[in-house]
């Protein structure tokens, strides 16, 4: 049985652009500052395992989601489509997100080490709506086209890396400088916009069939 290779890599640079391991380290070194390494670890390996259950109910029930709101995968994909697009704007400009980040106020009240694994770090920093609305789109079209395999290496190789980025963050921290971070987040903001241009132009496609001709 032959793999969509282009499918699975897909999913894998979209999951990257949009939680961008790289550039949440120094995030997931803040949210930990003045925590033990092993604390961290615990930190880093709650976060994963969140993570990794944020995109199983995503893919899994994502259509029910849909179907109780009387919504087509396109009217969610042209939403989805539109959010990741002003993530992946904010991300060119150099700065993170409001839609996937918190808000003022909440920045200014105080967090325990061990209590952000949940939130903020896995909601809304890694599974906020850009990553839902993009693992549902994803779980409809390995659905429709029968990309299982494919969906599940693309997002299985991807938590992967996050979970190892996670857990390095410490050494990480330490070796890498402002701007190979400021460069990763524009690099994987380009890559999200094209992503988001894919999925607007798909679901009006679909919305609007005179456009395909």
């Amino acid at each position: 049985m032959s793999v969509d290779l282009p499918f699975v890599t897909k999913v894998f640079a979209a999951l990257f652009a949009i939680m961008n391991p790289i550039a949440n380290v120094p995030v997931f070194l803040s949210l930990t500052e003045g925590a033990s390494d092993a604390v961290r670890r615990r930190v880093a390996i709650t976060a994963a395992i969140g993570t990794t259950i944020g995109c199983l109910v995503s893919i899994l029930g994502g259509q029910a989601v849909l179907d109780a709101f009387g919504l087509s995968v396109d009217d969610f994909r042209l939403a989805g489509g539109l959010i990741v697009l002003t993530i992946a704007l904010s991300m060119l400009q150099g700065s993170s997100s409001p839609t996937h980040g918190r808000s003022p106020k909440e920045k200014e009240d105080a967090v325990e080490a061990e209590s952000v694994a949940i939130y903020p770090l896995t909601i809304p920093l890694l599974v906020g709506p850009g990553t839902i609305a993009t693992l549902i789109v994803f779980g409809q079209t390995a659905r429709v086209q029968s990309k299982w395999l494919e969906l599940a290496i693309g997002v299985g190789a991807f938590l992967a890396l996050l979970t190892v980025a996670l857990l390095s963050a410490p050494w990480l921290g330490r070796h890498l400088s402002a701007t190979a971070t400021a460069i990763t987040r524009r690099l994987m903001g380009m890559i999200l916009a094209a992503v988001a241009m894919e999925m607007i132009v798909a679901s009006l496609r679909a919305l609007f069939p005179g456009l395909s001709h």
